[in-house]
């Protein structure tokens, strides 16, 4: 068994192709798949079932997945180490972050961290908060930015909380509630409602806080980015609510308080031992806290 073994198989895990996955490795098919049918030999077990349309795990391969993932951590981090004991940081530095996000300016804090460590291979994704965390307990990600509803815990990641934000309530201009100064969740429930998919950190921020005021609501629209959601509450075809800070950027439509709105806390998450390339970003998202 070696590491080129196991970069295999967590591709093929990955893209459910041996082609991509000969791709991304940038080797040919025919010798990815042999490497990977010496590393089954190898452990005595099949770890992928093979279709002429799709590759899946087997239960050995979801067993051998999450160590292996692990493997190659470890090992691009052993090198990382001894690069920064040199006074070089390079590597990989994956980060994530919720398209809701009004602080901090995670692009602004890329740019200055690639002017201090020109060595370093920066990727930027974004996703829903839950799937980040997935990301970074197995190493998929290695710094992400989520927003999580007040009574969510986060367990076996380091965290900074960056802020709590307050919801407010957003409007197409020609709603009978938009020249409200201020709403409650009652006058909400009524309406039609557009909000992310259910059983998601961001949709039970609202979730909880209609249940805990004694309040049904219904939901017609459930997406999973903000710009869907801001274009449906702009045809008017629903209501929604963002932070309070982020509706400030969404002219043309009306953001009003609401006296018992629901609440978000937004968290910085790392892995408990971080490579040097995210240690010396969180450094940098700690700087940024601070300023703020």
């Amino acid at each position: 068994m070696n590491l080129r073994q196991i970069e295999y198989a967590v591709t093929v895990a990955e893209t459910e192709n041996f082609t991509r996955a000969a791709q991304a490795c940038h080797t040919v098919q025919s010798a990815l798949s042999h490497q990977i049918a010496r590393l089954e030999d190898e452990l005595g077990a099949p770890l992928f079932e093979r279709s002429s349309r799709r590759v899946r795990l087997t239960p050995a391969g979801r067993a051998f997945l999450p160590a292996a993932r692990q493997l190659l951590h470890d090992a691009q981090r052993v090198r990382d180490e001894v690069a920064a004991a040199s006074g070089q940081i390079r590597g990989t530095l994956a980060v994530s972050l919720i398209s809701a996000l009004t602080a901090p300016d995670v692009v602004a804090l890329l740019d200055r961290f690639h002017g201090r460590h020109p060595r370093v291979d920066v990727r930027l994704t974004s996703g829903m908060s839950e799937a980040m965390l997935a990301d970074v307990r197995e190493h998929r990600a290695d710094v992400a930015f989520v927003g999580l509803w007040s009574g969510e815990e986060i367990t076996g990641l380091n965290t900074l909380l960056l802020c709590d934000e307050a919801l407010v309530a957003l409007l197409p201009p020609d709603h009978p509630l938009a020249t409200r100064s201020q709403l409650d969740l009652q006058a909400l429930a009524a309406e039609r409602w557009v909000d992310y998919r259910a059983g998601s950190s961001a949709r039970r921020q609202t979730d909880e806080a209609f249940s805990a005021a004694g309040y049904d609501r219904h939901v017609h629209f459930e997406i999973d980015h903000l710009g869907l959601l801001e274009r449906i509450v702009r045809r008017g075809l629903a209501v929604g609510m963002v932070p309070a800070g982020l509706a400030a950027g969404l002219p043309g439509l009306a953001a009003v308080p609401v006296r018992d709105a629901p609440t978000r806390r937004v968290y910085c998450v790392w892995a408990r031992q971080p490579t040097p390339a995210a240690q010396a970003f969180i450094e940098l998202v700690a700087e940024a806290a601070k300023e703020a």
